[in-house]
C-alpha cells in the first residue's frame, strides 16, 4: 500500500527547487547594485569551451557601483571584454591592461519598471512550478486510494499538500517583494 510520504516528499522537493531557481534568478536580475551574480550567465570561450567568469578570473565587489575583473591569463583580457559586450547585461567594461572595470549605471525609472516587471514573471513561473508540483501530488493520492488508502488518509494528506503549497507561495511572494523593493529603491 502506498504511504503518504510517497507523495508530499517530491511534491516539498519540487517546490522548493522552484523556489530556489526563483532565488537563483532574482539574484541576475540587475537592481542598480553591483553583485558579482550578475557575470554567472555569461559564458567566455576558454580553450574551445564555454566557462563562467569565475572559472578564469577573480571577481570582485570594491564598491556599491564597480564591478572588478582580474583574468588569471593575459589571453583572457579579450575574450572576457567580449563576452560581457554580447551578454544581455547592456554593459560597456573598462580594460586597463591590469582589470577589467564594470561600472554599473544607476536605472532609470522605465528601466526599473522593466526589471520589476521581469522579476514579477519569474516569480509567476516559480508560482507555476509549485502549483503544478501540488497538482502532480494531489493526482498521485487520488490513484492511491484506488490501491487501497483510506479516503480519510488521503483528504488529511490533501490537506497537508496544501499547507505545503500555501507556504511556497508566500516564500515566492516574499523573494518577489524583497527584489521589487531592491530594485525600485534609488
Amino acid at each position: 500500500m502506498p504511504e503518504v510520504n510517497d507523495y508530499l516528499a517530491p511534491a516539498q522537493e519540487k517546490m522548493e527547487l522552484a523556489v530556489m531557481y526563483l532565488d537563483e534568478t532574482l539574484a541576475r536580475i540587475r537592481a542598480g547594485k553591483a553583485n558579482p551574480k550578475l557575470l554567472d550567465a555569461v559564458r567566455v570561450d576558454y580553450y574551445g569551451s564555454a566557462a563562467p567568469i569565475s572559472n578564469v578570473a577573480n571577481i570582485s565587489v570594491p564598491d556599491a557601483r564597480t564591478i572588478t575583473i582580474t583574468p588569471w591569463e593575459k589571453s583572457m583580457f579579450k575574450e572576457i571584454e567580449k563576452a560581457i559586450i554580447n551578454s544581455e547585461l547592456g554593459i560597456t567594461p573598462e580594460n586597463n591592461g591590469e582589470v577589467i572595470r564594470i561600472s554599473i549605471p544607476p536605472l532609470t525609472e522605465d528601466r526599473r519598471k522593466q526589471l520589476v516587471k521581469q522579476s514579477k514573471a519569474e516569480a509567476e513561473t516559480a508560482k507555476v512550478s509549485v502549483r503544478n508540483a501540488r497538482r502532480d501530488a494531489i493526482d498521485g493520492l487520488k490513484k492511491a486510494v484506488k490501491q487501497g488508502m483510506s479516503e480519510d488518509v488521503e483528504k488529511d494528506a490533501e490537506a497537508s499538500v496544501q499547507k505545503l503549497h500555501d507556504k511556497f507561495l508566500k516564500r515566492i511572494d516574499d523573494l518577489f517583494a524583497a527584489k521589487e523593493k531592491e530594485i525600485l529603491t534609488v
